[in-house]
């Protein structure tokens, strides 16, 4: 059952569109991702949500609520990290957690959610003296601290290091379970195919595709890229004659093909018959990055950007 609902949006400023007809549906208990470049309308989307902007046309809900002339009702079921957040340097955690408790007439324990979130030892610590990855945790803990259905998260894990952005991941899977919907706006690929459910990717202010992580990579149009050291050189001919081989490079001995699942099976078995050995053998995958290019690419001549770029760090690799 969808618990946000968005159907035609359409928001222009200065008569340029930003959002021209996005359409699509949340579940209730999923993790949602919305992916798009800089400037494709994914925050403004999700602030027509929030009931922080007000769409030129198109309808919104929220659990039936209307974001704008339900405001007060929506403020009760969702919750909000936005994309830029700050507090006064000086509060406290424990002053953030106690302010922001008071907004709300039932709000969750506050306790409770700093030790879910790792930030019981930092209570007493202000806000200017918390690293990246706590800050984060002390907006997750404020958006979760009215008790929300749902919870918009925008631009997350942006400026974390990876130890900080995995255990972030970590807490979000965590939200979901305890039954909470959140929808999420990131530009990290690898973000989105690791928590979302489905993701729409947005692009000049359109849906361009809407899917599972898993849906969009098998509809990309990068290839497979197969590449190896082989113990003696192959004929020039037999690797033209690859199945579905979108391009073989040769660079220091060493084979870069560019494929699908069919070329890898074709290129051991072409290595089986000659009985030719290898060293470095790499296989790489689409990813949702590939797939993220592919959507939102306007140059489609040619391998794939993705592809390119993995042939080139193949053929680097180890060098």
């Amino acid at each position: 059952m969808a618990i946000i609902e968005v159907n035609g949006l359409r928001k222009a400023y200065g008569g340029r569109p930003v959002v021209d007809g996005v359409s699509f549906a949340v579940e209730e208990g999923e993790i949602f991702g919305i992916l798009g470049p800089n400037g494709a309308g994914k925050t403004t989307t999700v602030e027509c949500v929030e009931g922080l902007r007000v769409p030129d046309s198109g309808t919104v809900q929220v659990a039936g609520l209307h974001p704008v002339s339900d405001h007060a009702q929506l403020t009760r079921i969702l919750g909000t990290q936005l994309q830029e957040s700050a507090l006064q340097a000086k509060l406290t955690v424990r002053e953030a957690l106690e302010l922001y408790s008071a907004f709300y007439p039932k709000p969750a324990d506050w306790g409770s959610l700093a030790e879910r979130l790792g930030l019981t030892d930092r209570l007493t610590t202000r806000f200017g003296k918390l690293s990246g990855g706590q800050k984060q945790r002390l907006f997750i803990a404020l958006a979760l601290i009215g008790n929300p259905r749902v919870v918009v998260l925008d631009e997350l894990t942006t400026g974390l290091d990876p130890r900080a952005r995995r255990d972030t991941w970590k807490l979000i899977e965590d939200v979901r379970a305890s039954g909470v919907t959140v929808l999420l706006v990131t530009h990290i690929m690898e973000e989105a195919q690791h928590l979302c459910d489905r993701v729409a990717v947005i692009n000049a202010g359109r849906v361009a595709a809407l899917d599972t992580p898993a849906g969009l990579i098998s509809r990309s149009a990068s290839s497979t890229v197969i590449a190896f050291t082989p113990s003696r050189p192959l004929d020039d001919a037999d690797l033209a004659a690859l199945p579905a081989a979108t391009s073989v490079e040769l660079k220091d001995g060493r084979v870069v093909v560019n494929g699908t699942d069919e070329t890898v099976n074709a290129v051991i078995t072409l290595l089986a018959r000659h009985q030719i050995t290898t060293e470095r053998l790499r296989v790489t995958d689409s990813t949702l990055d590939d797939a993220f290019l592919d959507l939102t690419t306007e140059d489609a001549a040619g391998p794939s950007e993705p592809a390119a770029h993995r042939a080139a760090d193949l053929t680097q690799q180890e060098a």
